[in-house]
């Protein structure tokens, strides 16, 4: 008997020492990404669908994956930002891989920014949220020539780069 209250007594101390596990849920916002959405320049009103899309960062050879693909042709995109520094430029190719190059545009989007980290939990470690530079929030040029752009016109909506639920930048083409 004293055997067993000895051991049911070690075996108390031991798990008594042990704590939960801290698993981050993959519901907990995390570093939000720029939301892009694309609009026709001679309707400002309508959504409008880029084709095969390829948005590649800066110092990168393949671009960023959409859904498996580095091409995209929808209407809206998300992209990240970097985490570290005050800017990320990204090209923004549209006809990408289309055998016309006549047809294929790549235009060049600097975007500039502040950043702050917040704490969001143990198990999550922080997040960092974006600030859009009042002043220059981007810097936009052609990869080619200045006057065959293919994004006509960009407007900041929210500077405030916290969540993926809104769009942050309007691209009118």
């Amino acid at each position: 008997m004293k055997k067993i209250f000895l051991l049911l007594l070690f075996f108390a101390f031991t798990f008594s020492s042990c704590e939960k596990d801290d698993i981050c849920d993959a519901n907990t916002p995390t570093t939000p990404r720029l939301v892009i959405s694309f609009y026709d320049f001679l309707n400002p009103s309508v959504l409008k669908n880029v084709s095969n899309l390829k948005v590649v960062g800066e110092g990168m050879t393949d671009g960023i994956l959409f859904n498996g693909s580095q091409t995209t042709s929808g209407n809206t995109i998300s992209i990240p930002l970097k985490t570290v520094g005050t800017s990320t430029t990204y090209s923004f190719t549209l006809n990408s891989g289309n055998p016309n190059r006549a047809l294929v545009d790549e235009d060049i989007i600097k975007f500039n920014y502040t950043t702050q980290e917040l704490f969001v939990s143990r198990a999550c470690g922080y997040k960092t949220i974006f600030t859009l530079d009042p002043t220059n929030p981007y810097t936009h040029t052609d990869a080619t020539a200045a006057n065959q752009k293919w994004i006509k016109f960009i407007s900041v909506e929210k500077s405030n780069i916290e969540n993926e639920n809104e769009t942050h930048i309007k691209i009118f083409f």
